[in-house]
């Protein structure tokens, strides 16, 4: 029988391929049908993933997918900031397989691009990081990496307009050649420079409609126009 870490398992990949976006309901019923498991099962898998930050429990409603709020769109990236240049730092001389490993995954990014697979595209561009982490062989990272690559992808659905897919893909094939060539202190620039020019993309304009509920408080608030006064009576001047 499906395991509750595998059902949080794979919520994690609908949010990373952008399947499940933020704010979408997550019925218990449906998902323990889809499983062929107990709601119980599926309620343990959701609060799982509820103590990792990305879903809620609305009381008397149900579960949804996290709606970062904009403060928390940059926090995830200023996270990322400090964990994987660091990362980088201190790997050492990656091995040969690590760097074939790494240049397979450019290459299907690049596929993915061209053929406009924007699921893929967006799985894999994610990935990325996670797949790097592997390669350097911490597990530690390589979970903390996960949550963050999820994490993005629901901050970039609520605060990006766009994705440039091939500059990341560019990111990611200059920090790969550094590694290639033993140079690490140039991979950990070239991973912060890729890591800004994310965080500068987060579109400040945007920030309302990273609320579902300040959404729906604003369009059904009652629109408030002064009243005038009717005017007054008249007196007759008849006796």
């Amino acid at each position: 029988m499906i395991s509750k870490a595998k059902i949080a398992e794979r919520i994690i990949e609908s949010i990373l391929t952008r399947k499940l976006r933020p704010g979408e309901r997550l019925g218990e019923q449906d998902i323990a049908d889809l499983f062929n498991v107990s709601r119980t099962l599926v309620r343990e898998a959701l609060m799982q993933l509820q103590a990792r930050g990305f879903v809620e429990v609305r009381s008397r409603i149900g579960w949804y997918v996290v709606e970062p709020s904009f403060d928390e769109a940059r926090e995830t990236y200023a996270a990322r900031r400090v964990i994987e240049p660091g990362m980088l730092r201190d790997a050492g001389t990656p091995l040969q397989t690590s760097i074939r490993r790494l240049r397979q995954h450019l290459a299907e990014e690049r596929k993915a691009i061209a053929s406009g697979d924007k699921a893929t595209r967006s799985w894999l561009l994610a990935d990325f990081h996670i797949c790097l982490a592997e390669c350097l062989g911490n597990r530690f990272l390589t979970a903390t990496m996960v949550d963050l690559s999820a994490r993005t992808t629901l901050v970039s659905a609520l605060y990006q307009t766009t994705t440039e897919a091939q500059g990341s893909n560019d990111d990611h094939a200059a920090i790969v050649a550094a590694l290639a060539d033993g140079d690490n202190a140039r991979a950990e620039r070239l991973m912060r420079d890729h890591i800004d020019s994310l965080a500068k993309r987060l579109d400040a304009t945007l920030a309302d409609r990273g609320d579902a509920r300040k959404r729906l408080q604003t369009a059904l608030a009652p629109t408030r126009t002064p009243r005038k006064n009717p005017p007054a009576e008249k007196k007759s001047t008849k006796p």
